[in-house]
């Protein structure tokens, strides 16, 4: 059916906003990788008046007159789901006065680069005034937008949207209790788990070769995206067509860049693999953070640490890897990069230990936007949690409480998506494996049938679908941490003979 000129002037209007999104993707990630840094200041206050346009566009009249005009009156689905996502946006962003966001978003930019200015002189005070007023802002928004039980629930929404504290509470607390039994069986368990047989120097020109081959071995499309370097590795999408990655090197442990350039590939994949027919719209981006993190946590963990993954890639990776891997058989090198070692870095834990580091991070977010804890007090804070879940303490501010970038970026409520992208993972996997002979596709080498499975079922929606609804269509069931307790017993059980 032939759309209508009100159709027309919509997805018109959407393109235009759409563009401004790319720019801010471009400098964004240009301040992350590239910028030198007397540049930082122009540049965040240039992001900030772009964003700011982008505001007053979701906010305008022009903008509510298509939500009126369009709302329950198109049949196009498509543009349906547009009108509903920009009415969410719409009604939230209306609600915080425009002089504020911009100068909220600008202060984005300054935190980002304090934030590593800090981390490089394991500094929190150089970090703490930015972080105090990015908090301030939090708690304001969070006012404006509304809440029924919990001030912290308006600031999750935006990120995981139908999750709730309520629902955190008590999923987070039942899983660290599985997690520190399976811990418990693990430390008593007499099986010669080493990791420091995998440590070692191996360049980083090497490290990034045999990614690549990964990346492509997962579908990666290199003409549409790129591989850089950064302090706090991530993903971004400047359009379907244009997804880049980046990641850190350490060349004494190949670990932190070869996992984390294939956690940030399952970030990209979703993102090239949404239906073209979504693009320059706002459904053309995964629904959630949790989904987007099962994504790449599946990749990473389910895929990337298997042992079939290896029996499949070892002799290849061996060939770029310094000659001391070949004292390792597969075996050795499978245990190895999957020791259970708690560790002071989120993004170097074990499958076992990650989920703890998820919450000893919502525990302190949720407490500062409730005003139970002031930042000036989250070094010593981080610290006391980190003995508390993982038995083991930061020596400096940039190994606790300034390891990742989220809090710089104003990113209050993202933290726990994580942990539910994990949970989230490990159900899609379960069905998976009920549908396909995922082992023996992974030991094939040839993983296109589960890019191709992951994009039928997941990647293709973009946004058409609600996170929970999602997870129903695929599992038949709701939420259910079960699966991903199983997977780590069962995986565990082998690794450590209990």
């Amino acid at each position: 059916m032939p759309k209508s000129n009100s159709e027309k002037d919509f997805l018109e209007f959407l393109q235009e906003i759409d563009a401004y999104h790319e720019l801010i993707s471009l400098a964004h990630w240009d301040l992350r990788t590239k910028i030198p840094k007397k540049g930082v200041e122009t540049r965040s206050e240039a992001i900030g008046v772009l964003s700011a346009k982008v505001h007053e566009m979701q906010t305008s009249d022009k903008m509510k007159h298509f939500i009126d005009e369009l709302k329950h009156k198109t049949n196009d689905e498509v543009i349906q789901k547009a009108v509903e996502e920009c009415e969410l946006d719409y009604e939230r962003n209306r609600k915080i006065p425009g002089a504020e966001y911009k100068e909220y978003v600008t202060l984005q930019g300054q935190a980002e680069a304090a934030w590593q200015e800090a981390r490089e002189k394991e500094n929190f005070q150089l970090f703490q005034p930015y972080l105090e007023r990015l908090v301030e802002f939090n708690k304001k928004f969070a006012n404006y937008w509304g809440y029924e039980d919990h001030i912290y629930d308006a600031l999750l929404d935006q990120y995981e949207p139908g999750m709730t504290v309520k629902t955190l509470d008590k999923v987070f607390p039942a899983l660290r209790d599985s997690l520190t039994e399976l811990r418990q069986k693990v430390n008593s368990s007499k099986a010669h788990v080493d990791s420091s047989l995998v440590l070692g120097y191996f360049s980083k020109e090497q490290q990034r070769n045999f990614s690549i081959e990964v990346l492509k071995q997962m579908n990666y499309d290199f003409e549409a995206g790129r591989l850089d370097d950064t302090i706090h590795p991530f993903e971004i999408t400047l359009n379907l067509q244009d997804v880049r990655i980046t990641t850190r090197y350490d060349e004494n442990d190949f670990r932190m860049a070869v996992f984390g350039i294939i956690h940030e590939g399952g970030h990209a994949l979703y993102e090239q693999n949404i239906n073209q027919k979504l693009a320059r719209t706002p459904l053309a981006t995964g629904t959630s953070m949790g989904i987007h993190e099962s994504q790449s946590l599946f990749w990473e963990n389910l895929i990337g640490r298997s042992n079939g993954f290896w029996q499949a890639n070892y002799e290849k990776f061996k060939s770029f890897a310094p000659d001391f891997f070949n004292d390792l058989d597969t075996r050795q090198f499978y245990q190895a990069i999957n020791e259970v070692k708690p560790t002071l870095i989120r993004i170097e834990a074990d499958e076992l230990t990650y989920a703890l580091h998820i919450m000893v991070r919502y525990e302190l977010e949720k407490a500062l936007i409730n005003g139970e804890i002031e930042v000036k007090d989250l070094p010593d804070l981080w610290n006391e949690k980190m003995v508390d879940y993982l038995g083991i303490e930061p020596a400096n501010d940039a190994e606790g409480v300034l390891q990742d970038i989220h809090w710089s970026s104003g990113d209050f409520g993202y933290f726990p998506s994580y942990a539910l992208g994990y949970m989230y993972a490990a159900q899609f996997y379960n069905t998976l494996n009920q549908q396909l002979e995922v082992d023996s596709i992974v030991q094939s080498g040839d993983l296109s049938p589960i890019t191709n499975w992951l994009k039928e079922n997941i990647h293709q929606y973009g946004k058409m679908k609600k996170p929970l609804e999602l997870l129903q269509d695929i599992t038949n069931e709701s939420l259910n941490p079960a699966h991903l307790v199983n997977y780590l017993t069962e995986k565990y059980s082998r690794i450590y003979n209990f």
